[in-house]
């Protein structure tokens, strides 16, 4: 701000930048805390892969023969 107290084109504009980040981040951390979930995909009765989903969006997919992919089929093996 200058010395008279108005805000030049150049101020305002970094704070709108700033707000605009804000919002982004916001956006992201609302993102980021919607539900996980994991999806088998079976072959022939046999575990193939797990899709990690965010939501709709398919986030990764993690071989079931993997130690994490293990960790996840046991955790959904003693919950059935």
């Amino acid at each position: 701000m200058s010395e008279n107290g108005t805000v030049t084109a150049t101020e305002e504009n970094n704070s709108i930048n700033a707000d605009d980040a804000t919002n982004n981040e916001t956006a992201e951390n609302a993102a980021s805390t919607e539900d996980v979930s994991y999806h088998a995909v079976e072959k022939d009765g046999n575990v193939t892969a797990i899709w990690e989903m965010q939501g709709r969006k398919h986030i990764r997919t993690i071989d079931p023969r993997s130690g994490e992919g293990k960790q996840i089929l046991s955790l959904f093996e003693t919950a059935a």
